[in-house]
Protein backbone atom coordinates (compact mmCIF):
# COMPACT_ATOMS: atom_id res chain seq x y z
CA UNK A 1 0.00 0.00 0.00
CA UNK A 2 2.52 2.23 0.78
CA UNK A 3 4.95 1.65 -1.92
CA UNK A 4 2.39 2.23 -4.43
CA UNK A 5 1.97 5.77 -2.80
CA UNK A 6 5.72 6.49 -3.06
CA UNK A 7 5.68 5.15 -6.07
CA UNK A 8 3.41 7.67 -7.05
CA UNK A 9 4.87 10.42 -5.72
CA UNK A 10 8.04 9.73 -7.48
CA UNK A 11 6.59 10.37 -10.14
CA UNK A 12 8.48 13.22 -11.97
CA UNK A 13 6.50 16.82 -10.51
CA UNK A 14 3.74 14.50 -8.54
CA UNK A 15 5.31 15.42 -5.55
CA UNK A 16 5.73 19.25 -6.33
CA UNK A 17 2.11 19.44 -7.92
CA UNK A 18 0.43 18.16 -4.54
CA UNK A 19 2.37 20.30 -2.21
CA UNK A 20 2.20 23.39 -4.01
CA UNK A 21 -1.56 22.34 -4.46
CA UNK A 22 -2.04 21.94 -0.86
CA UNK A 23 0.42 25.05 0.14
CA UNK A 24 -1.91 27.44 -2.17
CA UNK A 25 -5.13 26.37 -0.48
CA UNK A 26 -4.21 26.85 2.75
CA UNK A 27 -5.60 30.22 2.97
CA UNK A 28 -8.99 28.94 1.58
CA UNK A 29 -8.94 26.50 4.60
CA UNK A 30 -7.95 28.48 7.24
CA UNK A 31 -9.97 31.57 5.71
CA UNK A 32 -12.73 31.80 8.10
CA UNK A 33 -10.74 31.09 11.39
CA UNK A 34 -8.83 33.62 10.83
CA UNK A 35 -11.52 36.48 9.76
CA UNK A 36 -13.51 35.58 12.93
CA UNK A 37 -10.00 35.43 15.35
CA UNK A 38 -8.95 38.91 13.66
CA UNK A 39 -12.70 40.47 13.96
CA UNK A 40 -12.94 39.36 17.21
CA UNK A 41 -9.40 40.86 18.47
CA UNK A 42 -10.27 44.55 16.49
CA UNK A 43 -13.45 44.44 19.05
CA UNK A 44 -16.46 42.82 16.74
CA UNK A 45 -18.98 40.39 17.90
CA UNK A 46 -19.50 37.04 16.61
CA UNK A 47 -22.83 38.34 14.60
CA UNK A 48 -19.98 40.58 12.78
CA UNK A 49 -17.10 37.72 12.31
CA UNK A 50 -19.97 35.33 11.16
CA UNK A 51 -20.94 38.05 8.61
CA UNK A 52 -17.57 38.68 7.52
CA UNK A 53 -17.08 35.28 6.88
CA UNK A 54 -20.61 34.09 5.11
CA UNK A 55 -19.44 36.67 2.22
CA UNK A 56 -15.88 35.13 1.72
CA UNK A 57 -17.90 32.02 1.68
CA UNK A 58 -20.71 32.91 -0.88
CA UNK A 59 -17.79 34.97 -2.70
CA UNK A 60 -15.12 31.78 -2.99
CA UNK A 61 -18.42 29.86 -4.08
CA UNK A 62 -19.58 31.95 -7.08
CA UNK A 63 -15.85 32.59 -7.95
CA UNK A 64 -14.94 29.27 -8.24
CA UNK A 65 -16.73 28.07 -11.02
CA UNK A 66 -16.32 31.11 -12.92
CA UNK A 67 -12.12 30.96 -12.39
CA UNK A 68 -12.24 26.93 -13.34
CA UNK A 69 -14.11 28.34 -16.70
CA UNK A 70 -11.29 30.69 -17.23
CA UNK A 71 -8.52 28.46 -16.80
CA UNK A 72 -10.25 25.75 -19.32
CA UNK A 73 -9.78 28.61 -22.02
CA UNK A 74 -6.95 30.43 -21.11
CA UNK A 75 -4.44 28.07 -18.91
CA UNK A 76 -3.33 27.60 -15.90
CA UNK A 77 -0.72 30.30 -15.31
CA UNK A 78 -3.00 33.20 -16.75
CA UNK A 79 -5.54 32.10 -14.49
CA UNK A 80 -3.86 30.82 -10.73
CA UNK A 81 -1.45 33.29 -10.11
CA UNK A 82 -2.84 36.35 -10.65
CA UNK A 83 -6.18 34.96 -8.99
CA UNK A 84 -3.85 34.30 -5.85
CA UNK A 85 -2.61 37.24 -5.73
CA UNK A 86 -5.81 39.70 -5.82
CA UNK A 87 -6.95 36.95 -3.10
CA UNK A 88 -4.41 37.72 -1.15
CA UNK A 89 -4.68 41.16 -1.53
CA UNK A 90 -8.04 41.07 -0.39
CA UNK A 91 -6.84 39.23 2.58
CA UNK A 92 -4.36 41.43 3.22
CA UNK A 93 -6.61 44.84 2.96
CA UNK A 94 -8.90 43.44 5.56
CA UNK A 95 -5.47 42.71 7.68
CA UNK A 96 -4.36 46.32 7.92
CA UNK A 97 -7.73 47.95 7.92
CA UNK A 98 -9.43 45.91 9.90
CA UNK A 99 -13.27 46.60 10.77
CA UNK A 100 -13.14 50.49 9.96
CA UNK A 101 -14.61 51.12 7.84
CA UNK A 102 -16.93 48.17 7.82
CA UNK A 103 -17.88 48.35 4.17
CA UNK A 104 -13.86 48.04 3.31
CA UNK A 105 -13.77 44.99 5.56
CA UNK A 106 -16.83 43.48 3.34
CA UNK A 107 -15.18 44.16 0.02
CA UNK A 108 -11.43 43.15 1.00
CA UNK A 109 -13.39 39.84 2.06
CA UNK A 110 -15.86 39.48 -1.13
CA UNK A 111 -12.09 40.12 -3.00
CA UNK A 112 -10.43 37.58 -0.69
CA UNK A 113 -13.18 34.78 -1.89
CA UNK A 114 -13.99 35.42 -4.87
CA UNK A 115 -10.73 35.54 -6.80
CA UNK A 116 -9.23 32.02 -4.01
CA UNK A 117 -7.37 30.30 -7.53
CA UNK A 118 -9.18 27.56 -8.22
CA UNK A 119 -5.82 24.66 -7.37
CA UNK A 120 -7.98 22.13 -6.44
CA UNK A 121 -9.33 21.39 -9.87
CA UNK A 122 -6.57 22.34 -11.80
CA UNK A 123 -4.70 19.94 -10.06
CA UNK A 124 -7.25 17.13 -10.91
CA UNK A 125 -6.81 18.23 -13.92
CA UNK A 126 -3.11 17.71 -14.86
CA UNK A 127 -2.95 14.08 -12.86
CA UNK A 128 -4.05 12.34 -16.17
CA UNK A 129 -0.88 14.02 -18.28
CA UNK A 130 1.54 13.64 -14.88
CA UNK A 131 0.83 9.86 -14.33
CA UNK A 132 -0.01 8.53 -17.40
CA UNK A 133 -1.64 5.52 -15.73
CA UNK A 134 -5.23 5.11 -15.17
CA UNK A 135 -4.24 2.99 -11.73
CA UNK A 136 -2.15 5.78 -10.59
CA UNK A 137 -4.86 8.40 -11.71
CA UNK A 138 -6.94 7.04 -9.19
CA UNK A 139 -4.72 6.47 -6.55
CA UNK A 140 -3.74 10.14 -7.13
CA UNK A 141 -7.36 11.19 -6.57
CA UNK A 142 -7.41 9.17 -3.26
CA UNK A 143 -4.21 10.36 -2.20
CA UNK A 144 -5.68 14.24 -3.31
CA UNK A 145 -8.84 13.50 -0.84
CA UNK A 146 -6.53 12.31 1.97
CA UNK A 147 -4.16 15.22 1.71
CA UNK A 148 -7.39 17.32 2.17
CA UNK A 149 -8.55 16.24 5.19
CA UNK A 150 -5.08 16.44 6.64
CA UNK A 151 -4.88 20.37 5.54
CA UNK A 152 -7.81 21.17 7.17
CA UNK A 153 -7.00 19.34 10.43
CA UNK A 154 -3.55 21.30 10.48
CA UNK A 155 -4.98 24.55 8.56
CA UNK A 156 -6.15 26.02 12.24
CA UNK A 157 -3.55 24.42 13.98
CA UNK A 158 -1.13 27.09 12.15
CA UNK A 159 -3.41 29.86 12.36
CA UNK A 160 -3.40 29.19 15.99
CA UNK A 161 -0.11 29.06 16.08
CA UNK A 162 0.49 32.40 14.43
CA UNK A 163 -1.68 33.93 16.55
CA UNK A 164 0.37 32.83 19.67
CA UNK A 165 3.67 33.46 18.54
CA UNK A 166 2.73 37.16 16.98
CA UNK A 167 -1.08 38.15 16.41
CA UNK A 168 -4.46 37.65 14.86
CA UNK A 169 -3.05 40.33 11.76
CA UNK A 170 0.62 38.61 11.79
CA UNK A 171 -1.17 35.07 11.00
CA UNK A 172 -3.80 36.07 8.29
CA UNK A 173 -0.86 38.37 6.69
CA UNK A 174 1.70 35.16 6.82
CA UNK A 175 -1.16 32.05 5.64
CA UNK A 176 -1.55 34.12 2.49
CA UNK A 177 1.28 35.10 1.82
CA UNK A 178 2.64 31.15 1.91
CA UNK A 179 -0.95 30.63 -0.11
CA UNK A 180 1.02 32.92 -3.03
CA UNK A 181 3.80 30.94 -3.34
CA UNK A 182 2.38 28.08 -3.44
CA UNK A 183 0.33 29.01 -6.28
CA UNK A 184 3.51 30.29 -7.87
CA UNK A 185 4.93 26.42 -7.22
CA UNK A 186 1.93 25.14 -9.39
CA UNK A 187 2.25 27.31 -12.14
CA UNK A 188 5.85 27.26 -12.65
CA UNK A 189 5.89 23.51 -13.25
CA UNK A 190 6.18 22.61 -16.79
CA UNK A 191 2.97 19.87 -16.68
CA UNK A 192 0.91 23.31 -15.03
CA UNK A 193 2.38 25.67 -18.23
CA UNK A 194 2.27 23.50 -20.90
CA UNK A 195 -1.18 22.07 -19.89
CA UNK A 196 -4.38 23.31 -22.10
CA UNK A 197 -7.63 22.08 -21.92
CA UNK A 198 -9.10 20.17 -24.52
CA UNK A 199 -10.95 22.52 -27.72
CA UNK A 200 -14.74 23.43 -26.00
CA UNK A 201 -18.07 23.65 -27.48
CA UNK A 202 -18.87 27.33 -26.88
CA UNK A 203 -21.91 27.45 -24.54
CA UNK A 204 -23.16 29.44 -21.57
CA UNK A 205 -23.59 26.60 -19.34
CA UNK A 206 -19.92 25.14 -19.68
CA UNK A 207 -19.90 21.80 -17.34
CA UNK A 208 -23.44 22.39 -16.29
CA UNK A 209 -24.91 21.75 -19.66
CA UNK A 210 -23.79 17.60 -18.59
CA UNK A 211 -26.86 15.82 -16.72
CA UNK A 212 -24.64 13.87 -14.82
CA UNK A 213 -22.58 16.91 -13.54
CA UNK A 214 -26.17 18.35 -12.28
CA UNK A 215 -26.57 15.29 -10.27
CA UNK A 216 -23.25 14.72 -9.17
CA UNK A 217 -23.40 18.38 -7.72
CA UNK A 218 -27.14 17.69 -6.48
CA UNK A 219 -25.58 14.78 -4.68
CA UNK A 220 -22.75 16.67 -2.85
CA UNK A 221 -24.49 19.80 -2.04
CA UNK A 222 -26.11 17.03 0.60
CA UNK A 223 -23.33 15.48 1.65
CA UNK A 224 -21.43 19.11 2.18
CA UNK A 225 -24.54 19.45 4.34
CA UNK A 226 -24.28 16.28 6.37
CA UNK A 227 -20.44 17.84 7.35
CA UNK A 228 -21.42 21.28 8.38
CA UNK A 229 -24.37 19.96 10.70
CA UNK A 230 -21.95 17.33 12.10
CA UNK A 231 -19.50 20.42 13.00
CA UNK A 232 -22.20 21.91 14.62
CA UNK A 233 -24.10 19.32 16.14
CA UNK A 234 -20.32 17.73 17.81
CA UNK A 235 -19.95 21.59 19.60
CA UNK A 236 -23.77 20.50 21.23
CA UNK A 237 -22.85 17.44 21.91
CA UNK A 238 -19.65 18.77 23.97
CA UNK A 239 -22.01 21.04 25.59
CA UNK A 240 -24.03 18.21 27.04
CA UNK A 241 -21.17 16.33 27.67
CA UNK A 242 -19.53 18.79 29.97
CA UNK A 243 -17.94 20.84 27.11
CA UNK A 244 -13.78 21.25 26.97
CA UNK A 245 -12.42 19.48 24.22
CA UNK A 246 -14.91 16.75 23.35
CA UNK A 247 -15.89 18.30 20.27
CA UNK A 248 -12.37 18.57 19.21
CA UNK A 249 -11.70 14.73 19.87
CA UNK A 250 -15.09 13.84 17.76
CA UNK A 251 -14.67 16.36 14.27
CA UNK A 252 -10.45 14.69 15.08
CA UNK A 253 -11.96 10.99 14.68
CA UNK A 254 -13.96 11.87 11.89
CA UNK A 255 -10.85 12.82 9.66
CA UNK A 256 -8.67 10.14 10.87
CA UNK A 257 -11.01 8.07 9.79
CA UNK A 258 -11.30 9.18 6.49
CA UNK A 259 -7.43 9.29 6.32
CA UNK A 260 -7.74 5.79 6.29
CA UNK A 261 -11.09 5.35 4.18
CA UNK A 262 -8.91 7.12 1.72
CA UNK A 263 -5.35 5.67 2.07
CA UNK A 264 -7.32 2.15 1.40
CA UNK A 265 -9.64 2.97 -1.10
CA UNK A 266 -6.65 4.71 -3.20
CA UNK A 267 -4.04 1.37 -2.78
CA UNK A 268 -6.21 -0.63 -4.73
CA UNK A 269 -7.89 -0.54 -7.87
CA UNK A 270 -11.85 -1.23 -8.00
CA UNK A 271 -13.69 -3.36 -10.75
CA UNK A 272 -16.37 -1.82 -13.07
CA UNK A 273 -18.22 1.55 -14.01
CA UNK A 274 -17.12 4.35 -11.48
CA UNK A 275 -21.00 5.30 -11.35
CA UNK A 276 -22.27 2.65 -9.88
CA UNK A 277 -19.33 2.70 -7.12
CA UNK A 278 -19.99 6.08 -6.14
CA UNK A 279 -23.67 5.19 -5.01
CA UNK A 280 -22.51 2.24 -3.26
CA UNK A 281 -19.83 4.23 -1.59
CA UNK A 282 -22.45 7.57 -1.00
CA UNK A 283 -24.68 4.77 0.94
CA UNK A 284 -21.93 3.61 3.24
CA UNK A 285 -20.95 7.50 3.93
CA UNK A 286 -24.86 7.72 4.64
CA UNK A 287 -25.30 4.99 6.83
CA UNK A 288 -22.36 5.83 8.55
CA UNK A 289 -23.77 8.96 10.04
CA UNK A 290 -27.45 7.81 10.82
CA UNK A 291 -25.74 6.01 14.35
CA UNK A 292 -24.58 9.42 15.21
CA UNK A 293 -28.33 10.53 16.42
CA UNK A 294 -27.60 7.86 19.32
CA UNK A 295 -25.16 10.29 20.74
CA UNK A 296 -23.72 7.34 23.18
CA UNK A 297 -21.09 7.90 25.77
CA UNK A 298 -17.77 9.95 24.97
CA UNK A 299 -16.11 7.10 24.54
CA UNK A 300 -18.09 5.23 22.09
CA UNK A 301 -19.46 8.36 20.18
CA UNK A 302 -15.86 8.84 19.71
CA UNK A 303 -15.89 5.68 17.56
CA UNK A 304 -19.22 5.98 15.98
CA UNK A 305 -17.39 9.51 14.28
CA UNK A 306 -14.43 7.32 13.44
CA UNK A 307 -16.44 5.12 11.49
CA UNK A 308 -18.47 8.11 9.79
CA UNK A 309 -15.93 9.23 8.55
CA UNK A 310 -14.38 6.39 6.86
CA UNK A 311 -16.48 6.41 3.70
CA UNK A 312 -15.76 10.04 3.14
CA UNK A 313 -12.13 9.98 1.23
CA UNK A 314 -13.30 7.62 -1.10
CA UNK A 315 -16.53 9.15 -1.96
CA UNK A 316 -14.52 12.22 -3.02
CA UNK A 317 -11.86 10.09 -4.74
CA UNK A 318 -14.63 8.58 -6.81
CA UNK A 319 -16.78 11.32 -7.58
CA UNK A 320 -13.30 13.10 -8.87
CA UNK A 321 -13.50 10.18 -11.57
CA UNK A 322 -17.13 10.18 -12.31
CA UNK A 323 -16.95 14.36 -12.58
CA UNK A 324 -13.72 13.24 -15.32
CA UNK A 325 -16.00 10.59 -17.49
CA UNK A 326 -19.39 13.79 -17.48
CA UNK A 327 -17.91 16.81 -18.01
CA UNK A 328 -18.35 18.13 -21.68
CA UNK A 329 -15.17 18.84 -23.23
CA UNK A 330 -13.14 21.36 -22.56
CA UNK A 331 -14.57 22.23 -19.43
CA UNK A 332 -12.90 19.66 -16.66
CA UNK A 333 -11.36 22.13 -14.30
CA UNK A 334 -14.33 24.20 -14.22
CA UNK A 335 -16.15 20.58 -13.53
CA UNK A 336 -14.32 19.77 -10.42
CA UNK A 337 -14.74 23.28 -9.42
CA UNK A 338 -18.57 23.39 -9.69
CA UNK A 339 -18.16 20.10 -7.03
CA UNK A 340 -15.84 22.53 -4.38
CA UNK A 341 -18.30 24.58 -4.81
CA UNK A 342 -21.32 22.51 -4.33
CA UNK A 343 -19.25 20.93 -1.54
CA UNK A 344 -18.68 24.25 0.23
CA UNK A 345 -22.40 25.46 -0.22
CA UNK A 346 -23.94 22.53 1.00
CA UNK A 347 -21.77 23.07 4.37
CA UNK A 348 -22.67 26.53 4.87
CA UNK A 349 -26.55 25.33 5.01
CA UNK A 350 -25.64 22.87 6.97
CA UNK A 351 -24.44 24.96 9.47
CA UNK A 352 -27.34 27.35 9.04
CA UNK A 353 -30.09 24.45 9.31
CA UNK A 354 -28.90 22.48 11.87
CA UNK A 355 -29.10 25.47 14.71
CA UNK A 356 -32.96 25.21 15.25
CA UNK A 357 -33.06 21.30 15.03
CA UNK A 358 -30.34 21.81 18.11
CA UNK A 359 -32.00 24.47 20.13
CA UNK A 360 -35.40 22.36 19.59
CA UNK A 361 -33.89 18.59 20.28
CA UNK A 362 -30.49 18.74 21.16
CA UNK A 363 -27.47 17.38 19.45
CA UNK A 364 -29.37 14.10 18.57
CA UNK A 365 -31.65 16.18 16.31
CA UNK A 366 -28.68 17.94 14.79
CA UNK A 367 -26.66 14.62 14.22
CA UNK A 368 -30.05 13.19 12.90
CA UNK A 369 -29.80 16.33 10.54
CA UNK A 370 -26.80 14.69 9.13
CA UNK A 371 -28.12 11.21 8.38
CA UNK A 372 -30.41 13.25 6.52
CA UNK A 373 -28.46 14.90 4.18
CA UNK A 374 -26.68 11.47 3.85
CA UNK A 375 -29.86 9.78 2.71
CA UNK A 376 -30.78 12.82 0.81
CA UNK A 377 -27.34 12.61 -0.75
CA UNK A 378 -27.88 8.96 -2.14
CA UNK A 379 -31.73 9.73 -3.10
CA UNK A 380 -30.32 12.28 -5.57
CA UNK A 381 -27.87 9.41 -7.35
CA UNK A 382 -30.35 6.74 -7.14
CA UNK A 383 -33.25 8.79 -8.76
CA UNK A 384 -31.37 10.04 -11.23
CA UNK A 385 -29.44 7.04 -12.47
CA UNK A 386 -30.10 7.15 -15.85
CA UNK A 387 -28.06 10.49 -16.43
CA UNK A 388 -25.10 8.86 -14.50
CA UNK A 389 -25.31 6.06 -16.88
CA UNK A 390 -21.47 4.96 -18.21
CA UNK A 391 -20.91 7.80 -20.98
CA UNK A 392 -19.64 7.57 -24.72
CA UNK A 393 -16.28 9.48 -24.34
CA UNK A 394 -14.98 11.01 -27.60
CA UNK A 395 -11.31 12.07 -28.63
CA UNK A 396 -10.16 15.09 -29.60
CA UNK A 397 -11.27 14.11 -33.50
CA UNK A 398 -14.25 13.23 -32.18
CA UNK A 399 -14.20 10.00 -32.58
CA UNK A 400 -15.18 7.66 -29.86
CA UNK A 401 -13.08 6.33 -27.23
CA UNK A 402 -12.16 2.61 -26.29
CA UNK A 403 -13.57 1.03 -23.42
CA UNK A 404 -11.48 -1.43 -21.45
CA UNK A 405 -13.60 -4.45 -19.99
CA UNK A 406 -14.70 -2.88 -17.04
CA UNK A 407 -16.34 0.20 -18.55
CA UNK A 408 -13.91 2.47 -18.14
CA UNK A 409 -11.74 4.66 -20.22
CA UNK A 410 -8.74 6.39 -20.40
CA UNK A 411 -9.01 9.44 -17.91
CA UNK A 412 -7.18 11.61 -19.22
CA UNK A 413 -8.04 11.11 -22.73
CA UNK A 414 -10.21 14.54 -22.58
CA UNK A 415 -9.06 16.01 -19.22
CA UNK A 416 -6.38 17.99 -20.96
CA UNK A 417 -3.27 17.73 -23.53
CA UNK A 418 0.10 18.66 -23.49
CA UNK A 419 1.11 21.76 -25.77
Amino acid sequence: MAAGYADLLRTRHAARLLAGTLIGRLPNATGPLAVVLLARAEGGGYALAGALSAVYGVANAVGQPLLGRAVDMYGQPRVLLPSAVLSAFGAVAFALLGLDPLPAAYAAMAVAGFFTPPLEGSLRALWPKVLKREDQVHAAYALDAVAQEVMFAVGPLLVALGVALWSERAALLLINAVGVLGALSVVLSPPSRQWRSAPREAHWLGALRSAGMLVLIGSFLFIGLALGSIAVAAVAYADEHGGGLISSYLLAALSVGALIGGVVYGARQWPGHPENRLRLLVLLLALGYLPLALTPGTAAMTVLTGVAGLFLAPSLACAFVVVDRHAPKGTVTEAFSWLVTSFGVGSALGMTVVGPAVEHGGSGAGFAVAGGGGLAAVLVLLSARRFLASPVRRTDDGSPAENDRNGAVEPGFRAGRQA
